[in-house]
Formats: structure tokens, C-alpha cells, sequence
């Protein structure tokens, strides 16, 4: 699907970004805008488009850069080469150097007494050599003084020059960077600016000095520094040394301080389980301690029933015992108090290693019930329960002991489960009854495992206490043999409770699975909790939820996702729709019990299987559940999919499944994914790809019609959702931006409302205020490009756009919609418009809307208009607008003569689609009453034509005291085109309306038509009238039959049945042209009067007007073969047979007793009516054979819609009826 294809897109384009791909995201935006897909590079064109992110001047350098050839690269490589290969060289010979001075240096440092033999060998050397002068031999260079300014700008300007001669060009170019504070480029008119200086100084310097005694000059002075040096590095690596011992005496002292904390840290771990152990062991201890006390509470309880059988004997021994028994009490609360302190205290002695957790984690395994086994108790409450209430039972308790110790062999048989139940049906004290139901629960709520032998410690291993385990094992065997009775009785009880009724078993079937220790008996129950009813309507579903729900709180998270959720997500394949609504109902109502990691991943994907169901109920379910469950999402990772789910059941086929999912899904989404402008864009994109996938209008490339689109249903549908909500989104539209603002200091936003002032504001464009331009710049376009899209007939989704640019009006305010709203709109339809309101950024795209051809100016007139009229100054107050905008289109563009009008048949429509709202109609009557006054021709065929498309939408008083008024105005015209501009509006008049009197006035209005006696006039009459055939009265349509069939007839004859249509015949036949046009003429009546029999046809016609109009009628237009045409011909003779019912030879005398003529040749012979004689064809021409027989009735009404008859399907049975008795 295209929302799939988008999301996936959504997500590449996000990864790309965020992990910084731009080149792979640049050539995916091209990729898309080569495949056309627009709308989903809608992210990467504003993202390369973003100036912050690609500044202009740094993309213009970059294009600027010369793209270099392979030759060129491989030429610069070769030279890189070669001066990589030179360095190199450089390099060996710099490091052959400092080996050679190393060794050097190391020679002289083993000999102390060489720097004396350099000496004396370097004045050998000097001696040896040329001619010295003696006062030179020991000078060096610091004798020369500090190097001058003059002498260095010399001596840097030489150099350079020779490096540049002897071709070191790099080197050259190096030196001139490193030289920062001179002009090398320029050397003064100095005594040392020679040509080629260094070599001159060179020269100079060897006339004047030796060259060795120079060299061991050098050298000497290079042996002092070198020495210098060799001394400054073996300090450092004695000091060095010294520090490398001390770490090393820092490193044993940490290895030997680790290994102590290593070996004290498992001391300290070997304490901790030793605590842990014993903590443990104590525990134990406590818990048998507890389990103790709870036997002797509940034997408590159970020796009420027997008080009457002991009470003699507990007199006698209660005073001997109560001391005794009171120390043992108090015994067992110190030692429980002693270890609930030694408890407190363990876990802050584990702190030192952390293992707190680990020790408090411990407190879980006292004994409590296991889940599975249906109950959970806290021994804390218990032993609490049990210290707060020893004293008040220690009487009892030592009573009970003493007579234990005496009667060990009665007891038992006292206690048996007889004697038991009949002692608790004697009880008849307050107090004792609730302490006995206290221990039978928890007598079934404790398992007889804690309470047997590994339960009670050995210094309670007496006769006494096993008397008691007897007992808790009797009453926890009783609980648990009544649930499984339950448990094992339920299946084979619900099916024979009635349907209506079976609710009632729930809380026995909740209660079994709640406390059934065995999971394959839970699920079978949960699957009879399912399927208890086969179909459950809506209140048992809620019963049937409600269940589930107390269920999933008393079980917990894992028994829910085990045990509750796999029992009802099996139902979502079954066969009825019910049962799936469960599923879906579970999936919102059952997901606060489940873990966070299992609400967006597997309840999730059961909600989109959901969503795919063919049930249209279990869809609209799916949606509402899909609301309750996004609140609970841990996080937004799954926001793009719930996006896609949320456009699906938008563009779904039920409109239940829309509502729900407009009312409870989208504020939802918004709410929890937070993420508007995504919706906005992707809701945009949808709605202009449903109409472009469309195909075009016509294939004629070039003409209007190519760019507009044949609209599916579906596309319908899509597009018209899609549009209902934007209009949904639009209240979180305007406070998002009144929410961003940024001129948050104005009084006006605190208000909501959008003034003049803030709008100025905003048009400086100093700030962003993205939120706000959306409107205008993206949705008002996008918008404007679908309405170019739209058939001029589909006036259903142009009226949802302006219902939405009215709630924009209605939402952002009257200043909004005048400053930003009408400029936007005017330009569009090609007006001129003040842009001063907007930022100047902007302004290129808003005058980027106006048409740039004359089709785009015929598109916008046609497709834009009406939501500038109805949308936009269609609004609350903006009533003298509108009727300023509409006198400027229809009176000011249309009273100059001569001047030709634009787009009038757009405009017209225009007007037709702002006349659906009623409060419009007096101002455009009052513009028209004008139009009907006028002297202009133009102004009153285009107010005839606007009467026309507005009857559809007045009712029959405002037909009777304005449109008919009008008409009759136009039609007593002396311009023929106005006169016949009205016949087309009185036509839909009588369309429209059944009232008497308009039928009236329309009867005399065609009649004085009709009384002009020119073809043009007839013709538009007949026409006219045909139109209302199927929808008026039966006299109007009587009136029709003998208009019609009267001139078919009557030429010839100097009278005729309709007194009113006589004079009309004679002049129009005594006017007949030549023979040539006269056949032309002809074709074109008889194709009206064909037209008129074929409307009158599919309707109920009296027998009589049927045996002395019709058939004659019939009759006569079939003779005149030259002008008939052949499709009319056999649809004129099927009809014949059908309402006669026989042969055409039974029909030669019809029309006899009114004295008419039985052939046409009258009216349209070559010689005219008058003069001739009437010449009676041959019957053999038209006649059909007489063995056909007349086939039924439905076969004949096939063959006609087959022959293109098609307002046959407007006949009734009652037609159907009569014609069968006629055959």
C-alpha cells in the first residue's frame, strides 16, 4: 500500500539523517524526484533546502572549484612523486649527518683530552694551509655582535635568491612562509643587493680567510654545543632513573595494599554467607514460629465448637496452668521480637559489599501460598495478628493444652469433622462466628506441606500438635475437593444453562480459575469463560470484559499473559464476529495488566491483524482499543507504525470505522506521539497522490480537461475522509500556534486571537514562526492544487473544502482571514492582492500561486473561485465583500461593450456552488435583478443562465416571487438569444417544481414562445420541456403531449384539438424555407419529437392520450424516412408495438375521427403543405411481419435500454401492468 511505501521511506530517510549519510539522503531525494514521488521527498527538499545547515556561499565556492581532468590529476601525481622522492633523498643525506656528528660527539666525549688535539690539529690545519692572517685565527662569530636588521633582511633576501637559481623551489617557498616580518620580495638599493649575492659573498669570503680553518671553526663550536647537550642528557636520565625507582617502590607498596584488601574483601564475602546462612537458618526458625502460631489461631477457632464438652475440665486445670503457659507465651514474642531485630540488622551488616538486595530478596521465601494455588497471605500481618492477640487467647490455649496432656486418645474423636460441623452449627455467639470463619479460610488457604513435619520443628513434634496438622489438613483438603468439584462440574453445567442466563455462572468460573492449582483445568475453564456464549451481544461482551479484567487483577502479570490472553486471542479467526470483537476489546482493556515489553510488540501486531478483519464492527473495535492502548506504550519507538494504522482506518470503506477512528484514535495519536507536523505532512501527501493517481479527464495533452481527474469512489471516499481530518486537526493547529509564538509579551495571544498588530509583527520576519505559516504555505497551496484537480460537477468535496477554510476563518479570526486567508485565494484565481502581511521570504511563494497560462487561468476560475467565494468570503461578516467581488465579476467585467467576458460558463458555476448555502441566495438576487434591467445582451443571458443553476437549490416561494418574475422579464425580450436563454431556465423551473400556479405561468410563458412561430423557438420549447417530463405533474406533462404530437399531426389542417398551438402551426408551416434547408430543419424536429416520445414513453400516459396522440404520432414520424434516423426508427417502432400491441396495418385509421391526415408527407414534402394531396405510402414500408409475435414485457424493456433507451427505467409497474392486459 502507498502508506506502507511511505512510512518505509520515512524510516530510511530518518536513518540516513540522523547517522549523518547526506551524500546517500541527496541521491535518494533525486532518485524520488526522478520516480515522481513528490510527496515522499517532501523531508529531504526542506532539509538540503535548509540554509543553516548548507550555507549559499560555501555551495557557490565549491561549484566554482575546476573539476580536473585525468591527465591533469596524473601529471600533479608524477610531480608529487618526483618532490616525494627528492625529500626523501633529503632526508637520508639529514640523518647520514647527524650519524656522522653522533659518533662524532661520543669519540670526543671518551678522549677528555681531543678537544686539545682538535686544537692543535686545526692549527696544523690553519698552518698548513693558505696564507692566514694571524689576528683572525681565534674570532667567532659572537665577536661580530647581535645580527642586525639590514644584515638579516640581507642575508634572507640572498638566500632566497639562490635557492630560487639553484632550482630548490620548495625549499624557496618553505623559507619565504617562515619569513613573517620581511618583504623578501623586495630587497633595497643596499652595497650587499648584487646579482647573485650569495655566490659573491662566497667568493669574498674565500679571498679573505681559509676555508679548513673555517670548517674546524665550525666544528669546534658545534663539539662545544654537543657537549653541552651530552651533559643536560645524562642529568635528565639520572633524574629519570631516580624517578623510576621511586614508582617502582609505589608499585610494590599498592600490589602489596591490594593483595590486603583482596584478601580482606574475601573475608568479608565469607562473613557475608556465613550471615546469609544464618540468616537463612533463622528464618526457617521464624517461619516455624509462625506456622506454629497460625495452627494454634486457627485451633482457636475450631475449639469454640467444643467449649461445652471441656469446659468442666478446663475449670479444674486453668488455675494450675496460666503461669506456665503465660511463660511460654512470652517466650515465643521475645524470641519473635529477637529475630525480627537480628532481621533488621542483617541487611546493614551486608551493606559493606552490596549485597542488600540479595538479603532482602530472601524475605519472599517465608511461607506464603503459591500463586498457582489461588491465594497470597503476609506472614508479617500474620505474626503481627498473632502478638496482638496472645493475650486475649492465652486462657484458652493453656486450657486446650492442659486437656491435651490428659486426654491424648479423646481428642481426636472429639474433633472429627462430625462433631466439628455440628459444634459451628451450635455457635450462636457474634464474636465466635467470625474467629471460626477466620480459620476456615485460612485453613484453605494453608497448604498441608508448610504445616506438616519439615514445617513444625522437633520441639514441637507432640501429640498435640499432630492432633492439629490432622485438623488443617482436613479443613485445606475440604477448600481445595470444593474447587475442584467446582472446577470438574462447570463444563458439564453451562451448556445446559440457558444462553441468557449463563452470565450468572461467572463468578463460580472465576473463582475456579483463580484457585485451581492445576494450569490445564485454568485454561479449560478460561476456555469456557470465552466461549461461554455463542454470539454475545454487546452488554454480555461488556459482562463477559468485566471478568477478565477483576480476574487480571487478582492473578497478576505472568497468569494474565499465560493463561487469560492465549485463551481469548484464540477467537481471533472465529467464524463469528463477536467473538473477534472480544479479542479486540481485550487487547485495550486487558493491556494495563501485562508487562510494558509486551504491549507494543505482541498486543500490538494483534491490534493490526484486527485492523485487517473484514468485519467492518470489529475494525471500528480495533481503532477504539487502539486509542486505550497507546497510553501505555513505554516509549514512542513505534510511533511511524501506529501512524500508518491510523491512516488505514481513516481511508476505510466504513464510515463507522471512520467515526471512531476520527473521534477516539487521532486525538490519541497526537496526544501520545506528539508529533503534528508529521501527520500534517503525510495527511497532505495522501490527499494530493488519491486525486493524482487518478486517470485524466481527457488524453488531449494541452487542453483543460487533461489536468483534471476522473474520480473513483474509493479516491472519492479517501479524499473526502482525508479532508474531514484536516478539518479534525485544525483546533490543534491554531493552538500549536498560538502555543509557539513567538511575541509572547502581546496581549492578543494570551486571548488566542490573531490581530492586525501581531500580524505585523510577524510580517517584519525577524522571528520563525513555523507552526503558524503552515497554513498559508503549505495547506492553503496544497489545497488550492487538489481544487485544480476536481471535475467541475464534483461540487461534494469542493464544499468540504470550503467548510474547512470557514473553520479556518471561524478558528484564527476575522483579521486572519482578511490580511492572510483572502490574499492567498485572490491570487490564486488571478487577482491582485496586498501581500503586506506577509514576511518577504514568503512572498515568492505565495505570487508562485497565481496562473502562469490562459488553461491555468480557465483551471482557476473554475476550480479556485468557488472556494474564494464560498470559503473565503463566504465567511461570518464578510457578506459586502462578497457582493462587491460578485458585482466586479458579473456587472463590472461584463458592461463594457464589446469587451469579451471571462470564463463566464466558470463563473456561472461558481455562482451555482455558493447558492448550496441558503444565506447567499438574497444577495445574489438582488445582483441579478440588476443583470435583469440591464441593457447590456451579454449581462441578460448570463443572469438567465444564473437562474437557471439556481433553481435546484430555492424552494417554491422564492421560484414564484423571484426567478419566475425574472424569466418572464427576460423571455418578453426582443433580443432572441436572451428570449431563448430563459426557455432553458423556465424548462428547469418546471423540472424542479409540481405547484399549480408555476405550472401555470409556465404553460402561458411557452405558449407566447410558441406564438412567434420561429424553428429556433419550437425547437428550445420542446427541449425544455422534455427535461421536465420524468419529474413534473401530469398536466403539464398532458400539455407537453398535445404540444408535441399537435404540430406532428395537425399541419395541414387550418384547425387542431389544442386551440392554443393552431396559429403557432400555420405560421411556422407557411413559413417553410426551400427544400434544402427544409430537410435540415425537418431532421432536426423530428429528432426533438422523437426525443419528446421517448420521455413521454417512460412515463404513465392515459389509455386515450396513448390511442389518439401517441400512436398516430408514431405512426406519421415513421413515414418520413429521409429525416428520421435509423436508431430513432427502431426505437419509435418498438414502442409502437409495446403500447399498441399489434401490427402497424391495425393503426391506419387511428386519428380518423379527428379528421387528421395518417402520413406526414404534408408537412414535410418538397412542395409544402397547400396544393398538394395527400399521398399514402405503401404500409409494407414500416410494417412488421405478422407472424412476430409480441414478446413480454421485461424482454421488450431490455431490448430498448439495449436500443439506448434509457429513461425506460424510469417507467413504474403500473406501466408494466397495463401493458400486459393489453396484449
Amino acid at each position: 500500500m502507498d502508506v506502507e511505501r511511505t512510512s518505509l521511506c520515512n524510516l530510511v530517510v530518518n536513518f540516513l539523517l540522523e547517522h549523518h549519510y547526506f551524500l546517500t539522503a541527496f541521491e535518494l531525494l533525486h532518485e524520488l524526484l526522478d520516480d515522481g514521488r513528490d510527496h515522499q521527498a517532501i523531508r529531504l527538499q526542506n532539509y538540503f533546502s535548509d540554509s543553516s545547515l548548507f550555507p549559499p556561499h560555501q555551495i557557490s565556492r565549491l561549484n566554482s572549484l575546476r573539476v580536473a581532468d585525468p591527465q591533469t590529476l596524473l601529471e600533479e601525481k608524477e610531480a608529487a612523486e618526483e618532490k616525494l622522492a627528492i625529500s626523501g633523498y633529503e632526508l637520508r643525506l639529514a640523518q647520514e649527518d647527524i650519524l656522522k656528528l653522533k659518533s662524532e660527539l661520543q669519540k670526543k666525549a671518551e678522549s677528555p683530552s681531543e678537544p686539545n688535539a682538535a686544537h692543535s690539529s686545526g692549527d696544523v690545519s690553519v698552518n698548513d694551509g693558505q696564507q692566514i692572517l694571524p689576528q683572525k685565527k681565534d674570532i667567532s662569530f659572537t665577536d661580530l655582535g647581535p645580527l642586525k636588521d639590514t644584515e638579516r633582511r640581507d642575508l634572507n633576501c640572498a638566500v632566497k635568491e639562490y635557492l630560487l637559481i639553484a632550482g630548490y623551489r620548495l625549499t624557496a617557498m618553505t623559507f619565504y612562509e617562515e619569513v613573517t616580518d620581511q618583504n623578501l620580495d623586495i630587497w633595497h638599493n643596499t652595497p650587499a643587493s648584487v646579482p647573485d649575492a650569495l655566490r659573491h659573498y662566497y667568493y669574498q669570503y674565500l679571498s679573505s680567510t681559509s676555508e679548513a680553518a673555517e670548517e674546524k671553526f665550525n666544528l669546534l663550536r658545534e663539539n662545544e654545543t654537543l657537549l653541552k647537550s651530552n651533559k643536560r642528557l645524562t642529568q635528565e636520565k639520572d633524574t629519570l632513573l631516580k624517578k623510576n625507582d621511586l614508582a617502582d617502590a609505589q608499585i610494590s607498596a599498592f600490589t602489596k595494599s591490594l593483595e590486603a584488601m583482596q584478601k580482606d574483601l574475601k573475608d568479608k564475602d565469607d562473613l557475608v554467607q556465613g550471615l546469609k546462612q544464618s540468616l537463612e537458618f533463622e528464618r526457617k526458625e521464624l517461619n516455624d514460629c509462625r506456622v506454629e502460631i497460625t495452627s494454634l489461631k486457627m485451633l482457636i477457632a475450631a475449639s469454640h465448637s467444643g467449649n461445652n464438652l471441656v469446659v468442666s475440665d478446663v475449670n479444674n486445670v486453668q488455675s494450675q496452668s496460666v503461669e506456665k503457659y503465660e511463660e511460654e507465651i512470652k517466650k515465643l514474642r521475645m524470641e519473635v521480637e529477637w529475630l525480627k531485630e537480628k532481621n533488621i540488622r542483617g541487611p546493614e551488616n551486608g551493606t559493606l559489599v552490596g549485597s542488600e538486595n540479595e538479603i532482602l530478596q530472601t524475605e519472599d521465601k517465608v511461607i506464603e501460598i503459591h500463586e498457582d494455588r489461588g491465594a497470597i497471605s503476609n506472614p508479617g500481618d500474620v505474626a503481627s495478628g498473632v502478638v496482638s492477640n496472645e493475650d486475649a487467647q492465652s486462657p484458652v490455649i493453656q486450657t486446650l493444652n492442659e486437656y491435651a496432656d490428659k486426654h491424648e486418645d479423646t481428642l481426636p474423636e472429639l474433633f472429627i469433622p462430625a462433631h466439628t460441623s455440628s459444634a459451628f452449627e451450635n455457635n450462636h455467639h457474634v464474636s465466635e462466628q467470625d474467629i471460626g470463619q477466620q480459620a476456615l479460610d485460612s485453613t484453605l488457604l494453608v497448604r498441608p506441606d508448610t504445616v506438616n513435619g519439615e514445617a513444625i520443628s522437633e520441639k514441637t513434634a507432640s501429640p498435640f500438635y499432630s492432633w492439629i496438622n490432622e485438623i488443617l489438613k482436613h479443613h485445606y483438603f475440604l477448600g481445595l475437593g470444593t474447587i475442584q468439584i467446582l472446577a470438574d462440574a462447570l463444563p458439564k453445567i453451562v451448556p445446559y444453562v440457558l444462553i441468557n442466563h449463563r452470565e450468572e455462572l461467572l463468578p463460580l468460573i472465576m473463582c475456579a480459575i483463580e484457585r485451581h492449582p492445576d494450569s490445564s483445568t485454568r485454561d479449560s475453564l478460561t476456555h469456557t469463560l470465552f466461549n461461554l456464549i455463542k454470539r454475545p451481544d454487546e452488554q454480555q461482551r461488556r459482562i463477559i470484559m468485566d471478568a477478565c479484567v477483576c480476574l487480571a487483577q487478582n492473578v497478576g502479570e505472568m497468569r494474565t499473559e499465560t493463561e487469560l490472553l492465549p485463551q481469548c486471542w484464540e477467537q481471533i479467526s472465529h467464524t463469528y464476529e463477536e467473538r473477534r470483537l472480544l479479542v479486540a476489546q481485550s487487547c485495550g482493556e486487558l493491556a494495563g495488566f501485562v508487562r510494558h515489553e509486551i504491549r507494543d510488540s505482541l498486543i500490538l501486531s494483534i491490534v493490526q491483524q484486527l485492523i485487517e478483519d473484514s468485519a467492518s464492527v470489529v475494525r471500528e473495535a480495533a481503532a477504539r482499543n487502539l486509542s486505550m492502548l497507546l497510553p501505555l506504550f513505554p516509549n514512542v519507538d513505534k510511533y511511524f507504525k501506529v501512524e500508518e494504522l491510523m491512516f488505514q482506518l481513516i481511508c476505510d470503506p466504513s464510515g463507522v470505522v471512520v467515526e471512531s477512528t476520527l473521534k477516539d484514535l487521532v486525538p490519541a495519536v497526537i496526544k501520545w506521539g506528539n508529533n503534528l507536523d508529521h501527520v500534517l505532512k503525510v495527511l497532505l501527501s495522501h490527499i494530493l497522490s488519491s486525486a493524482q493517481r487518478c486517470p485524466p479527464l481527457s488524453g488531449v495533452e494541452g487542453s483543460m480537461e487533461s489536468h483534471l481527474r476522473v474520480l473513483g469512489e474509493r479516491e472519492r471516499w479517501n479524499i473526502d475522509i482525508l479532508l474531514r481530518l484536516l478539518m479534525e486537526l485544525l483546533p490543534f493547529v491554531h493552538h500549536k500556534a498560538i502555543e509557539t509564538c513567538p511575541f509572547s509579551s502581546t496581549t492578543e495571544t494570551t486571548q488566542a486571537i490573531l490581530s492586525t498588530t501581531l500580524l505585523d509583527l510577524y510580517a517584519r520576519g525577524q522571528v520563525e514562526w513555523d507552526a503558524f505559516e503552515w497554513m498559508h504555505v503549505e495547506c492553503f497551496p496544497n489545497l488550492i492544487q487538489l481544487a485544480c484537480l476536481l471535475p467541475q460537477k464534483d461540487d461534494n468535496l469542493r464544499n468540504r473544502i470550503s467548510k474547512f477554510l470557514l473553520s479556518v476563518s471561524q478558528w484564527f479570526g476575522d483579521c486572519y482571514t482578511t490580511c492572510i486567508m483572502l490574499p492567498v485565494f485572490l491570487i490564486a484565481v488571478g487577482d491582485d492582492a496586498n501581500l503586506t502581511y506577509f514576511p518577504s521570504a514568503i512572498h515568492s511563494r505565495i505570487r508562485g500561486l497565481r496562473p502562469r497560462s490562459a488553461i491555468a487561468d480557465r483551471l482557476s476560475t473554475m476550480c479556485v473561485l468557488p472556494l474564494l467565494l464560498a470559503g473565503v468570503l463566504g465567511a461570518p461578516g464578510k457578506s459586502e465583500q462578497l457582493s462587491g467581488y460578485l458585482r466586479k465579476l458579473l456587472l463590472e467585467d461584463t458592461s463594457v461593450e464589446n469587451r469579451p467576458t471571462k470564463h463566464t460558463p466558470e463563473i456561472i458555476n461558481a455562482i451555482h456552488f455558493i447558492c448550496i448555502y441558503e444565506e447567499n441566495h438574497g444577495l445574489i438576487f438582488n445582483i441579478l435583478w440588476e443583470m435583469v434591467v440591464s441593457s447590456n445582451v451579454n449581462m441578460k443571458i448570463n443572469a438567465a443562465k444564473l437562474l437557471k443553476v439556481i433553481v435546484p437549490h430555492i424552494d417554491a416561494k422564492v421560484a414564484s416571487t423571484h426567478v419566475l418574475p425574472a424569466l418572464i422579464t427576460l423571455g418578453s425580450d426582443q433580443n432572441m438569444y436572451v428570449k431563448y436563454a430563459s426557455i432553458d431556465a423556465f424548462g428547469s423551473v418546471a423540472q424542479h417544481f409540481k405547484n399549480d400556479m408555476i405550472v401555470d405561468k409556465i404553460r402561458v410563458q411557452m405558449d407566447a414562445f410558441l406564438e412567434d412561430g420561429s424553428h429556433e423557438a419550437t425547437i428550445a420549447v420542446i427541449r425544455a420541456l422534455v427535461v421536465a417530463v420524468p419529474h413534473t405533474t401530469e398536466r403539464l406533462r398532458d400539455y407537453i403531449l398535445n404540444l408535441t404530437f399537435g404540430k406532428a399531426l395537425c399541419f395541414g389542417k387550418s384547425s387542431c384539438p389544442d386551440i392554443l398551438i393552431s396559429a403557432f402551426v400555420i405560421l411556422q408551416l407557411t413559413a417553410m424555407p426551400n427544400a434544402a434547408s427544409d430537410l435540415m430543419r425537418r431532421r432536426e424536429r423530428v429528432d426533438v419529437f422523437c426525443e419528446a416520445i421517448r420521455a413521454l414513453d417512460a412515463t404513465d400516459l392515459p389509455v386515450n392520450s396513448v390511442r389518439d396522440f401517441l400512436l398516430p404520432a408514431i405512426h406519421n414520424l415513421l413515414k418520413d424516412l429521409d429525416a428520421l434516423d435509423p436508431a430513432h426508427k427502431e426505437a419509435l417502432e418498438i414502442i409502437m408495438k409495446e403500447r399498441s400491441g399489434g401490427t402497424f396495418d391495425t393503426l391506419k385509421g387511428m386519428g380518423a375521427h379527428l379528421g387528421l391526415p395518417s402520413s406526414v408527407s404534408n408537412f414535410f414534402g418538397d412542395s409544402g403543405l397547400l396544393g398538394k394531396k395527400e399521398t399514402v405510402e405503401s404500409p409494407s414500408e414500416a410494417a412488421v411481419s405478422p407472424n412476430a409475435t409480441t414478446p413480454p414485457v421485461e424482454d421488450t424493456r431490455l431490448r430498448r435500454l439495449m436500443m439506448g433507451n434509457f429513461s425506460e427505467m424510469l417507467r413504474g409497474k403500473a406501466k408494466a401492468r397495463e401493458e400486459g392486459q393489453n396484449q
